[in-house]
C-alpha cells in the first residue's frame, strides 16, 4: 500500500473523525458507565481466553519461523497467565478515581463570577507500541477510563493477537455504553504514516519504541508527541553502600526481567567499593548467565569483556550488563546524565546526604534510593496501568497513567458580567478569592 494513497489517507481521516465524535461523547460519560464498561471488558477477555491465547500461539509460531529476536519473542507471548494479569489490571482501574471532572482550583473573581479549572480528556490519542499484546489492553482501557478515543498500532508480529483483543475490548465497551468509534486498530506502517498527517483529527501521538523511532515520529508530524523512548537505566553503588543490599538490588534490576525498559543496563560503582563489591555481584550474575562488559578499572578486578563507548548508551534488553568504576557520586551523576536515556536510575548508599545529592541532580523521570529500577512501573506506582514511561519533561513524565491522559479547561460561571464593568475610573474590583468549591456538572 502506498503511504501517499489518497484513498487510504481519506479512510483514516474518516476513522479519526468518527473517533473525534466518540471522544466528545465519551468526555461526558459518568464514572459509573466507564467502570461498568471496564468490568464488561475484563469479563469478555476471560470469556474469550481460549480464542485469544490460540491467536497468540499462531503469532508466536510465525515469529519463531521469522527468527525475530528472543527479546521480542518474550514480549510477544500472551499466555493464560499474562491474560489473567491483564484482566487484573483492567479491574484495578475500576477502583481508581475518575481523572475527568476534578476541580483543581476555584476562584471568585467577584461575587457571582466564579472560575473553575477542571480536568478533561485530551481527546483522540494515536498510540504506536511494540510487540507486547498486553500493552493494547492497558492502553485501550486507560483511554476508556480517561474518556479518550484511541487509534492503536501494534507490532506486525502480534497482528492476530492485537486483532482479537481489539475486537473483544471494543465490542464489550460499546455494549456497556461507550460510544462506537472510540477504538480504532491500525495494522500497517503505511497507516502510521497516514496517521501522522492527521493533525486536525488527532490530539496527541504517543510512540513506544527506540529513540530513533520516537525521533522519526517527531520529525514527521505536526501533532504533539509524548515520547516514550528506550530505557538505559543505571544502578550506582556508592562507597557507603550496604554491599549485601547492593547485590540484591543490582541483581534484581538486571535479572528479574531483563527484556523491559526499566531493567538496569549499566552498573556504576564507586571506586572505594569496587574491590569488595564486584566479585560478589559477579558471582550472582554468573549464576544467572549475565554477560558482563567492563571498563579497564573493572577488568582489573574481575574477568569480563571490554566495554566500549557504545556500550554506555545501549539498551540491551537482555542478560548483558556494562560496568563502569567512577570516583564518587558526582562522577556517577555525570556519567548517568551523559549516557542515560533519562528513564530510571538508582543509588545504593547509607549516606543520606549523598543520596539526596543524587536524587536532586540525576536528570531522569525516576530517581530511586536503595531500591531496584524495576519499580518504575504504572501498576507498581498504583496507577493501575500505564501507556508507557515518558522521558521528556512536558505534560507528563515517568509512568503515564490516567493522570497523564487528561488536560484541563477553564469554566467561568457568571451572571451577565462584562469586562467593561471592570475598566475605567469607576471600575469594579476583582476579589480573586480562592474558594473551597467543586464544579458540579
Amino acid at each position: 500500500m502506498n503511504a501517499n494513497d489518497p484513498n487510504r489517507a481519506g479512510a483514516l481521516e474518516a476513522l479519526a473523525g468518527r473517533a473525534r465524535q466518540a471522544a466528545i461523547r465519551a468526555a461526558a460519560l459518568s464514572t459509573e458507565t466507564k467502570n461498568a464498561a471496564l468490568a464488561a471488558v475484563a469479563q469478555a477477555l476471560l470469556d474469550r481466553q481460549q480464542e485469544i491465547v490460540a491467536a497468540n500461539r499462531q503469532d508466536v509460531r510465525q515469529a519463531e519461523r521469522d527468527r525475530i529476536s528472543p527479546v521480542l519473542l518474550k514480549r510477544l507471548n500472551f499466555d493464560a497467565g499474562k491474560l489473567q494479569t491483564a484482566v487484573e489490571g483492567v479491574r484495578s482501574l475500576i477502583a481508581l478515581a475518575d481523572p475527568v471532572g476534578r476541580t483543581l482550583r476555584c476562584m471568585e473573581l467577584e461575587p457571582g463570577l466564579e472560575l473553575y479549572q477542571v480536568t478533561c480528556p485530551i481527546g483522540v490519542l494515536g498510540i504506536v507500541f511494540e510487540s507486547r499484546p498486553d500493552a493494547l489492553v492497558q492502553i485501550s482501557t486507560l483511554a476508556l477510563k480517561s474518556g479518550n478515543a484511541v487509534l492503536l498500532k501494534g507490532g506486525a508480529e502480534a497482528a492476530r493477537t492485537n486483532r482479537i483483543l481489539a475486537e473483544v475490548i471494543d465490542t464489550a465497551a460499546i455494549r456497556a455504553g461507550i460510544p462506537a468509534g472510540w477504538l480504532v486498530l491500525l495494522e500497517t506502517r503505511e497507516d502510521v504514516r497516514a496517521m501522522l498527517t492527521l493533525d486536525r483529527g488527532i490530539d496527541l501521538i504517543i510512540p513506544r519504541g527506540s529513540n530513533a523511532f520516537v525521533r522519526y515520529i517527531m520529525d514527521n508530524t505536526r501533532i504533539p508527541v509524548l515520547g516514550h523512548a528506550e530505557g538505559v537505566c543505571h544502578v550506582y553503588v556508592d562507597r557507603d553502600a550496604d554491599l549485601e543490599m547492593a547485590v540484591r538490588i543490582a541483581y534484581d534490576a538486571k535479572c528479574q526481567y531483563p527484556a523491559v525498559c526499566n531493567a538496569a543496563e549499566t552498573l556504576v560503582v564507586d571506586a572505594p567499593a569496587a574491590e569488595a563489591f564486584l566479585p560478589r555481584i559477579q558471582a550472582e550474575y554468573d549464576r544467572a548467565g549475565v554477560e558482563l562488559r567492563g571498563d579497564q578499572a573493572t577488568r582489573a578486578i574481575i574477568a569480563c569483556q571490554e566495554a566500549n563507548e557504545q556500550d554506555w548508551r545501549l539498551e540491551y534488553n537482555d542478560l548483558i550488563l556494562s560496568i563502569r568504576i567512577v570516583g564518587g557520586v558526582d562522577a556517577a551523576i555525570d556519567h548517568i546524565n551523559a549516557y542515560g536515556s533519562h528513564h530510571t536510575d538508582a543509588i545504593v548508599t547509607r549516606n543520606a546526604r549523598t543520596a539526596r545529592r543524587f536524587l536532586a541532580r540525576v536528570d531522569s523521570a525516576g530517581v530511586f534510593w536503595n531500591c531496584s529500577t524495576r519499580f518504575s512501573d504504572g501498576y507498581r506506582y498504583g496507577l493501575g496501568a500505564e501507556v508507557g514511561i515518558a522521558t521528556g519533561k512536558l505534560h507528563a513524565r515517568g509512568p503515564v497513567g490516567l493522570e497523564g491522559l487528561v488536560s484541563t479547561k477553564w469554566l467561568l460561571l457568571g451572571r451577565g458580567q462584562t469586562v467593561a464593568e471592570f475598566a475605567g475610573p469607576n471600575a469594579r474590583q476583582f476579589t480573586h478569592r480562592a474558594l473551597e468549591k467543586h464544579y458540579e456538572p
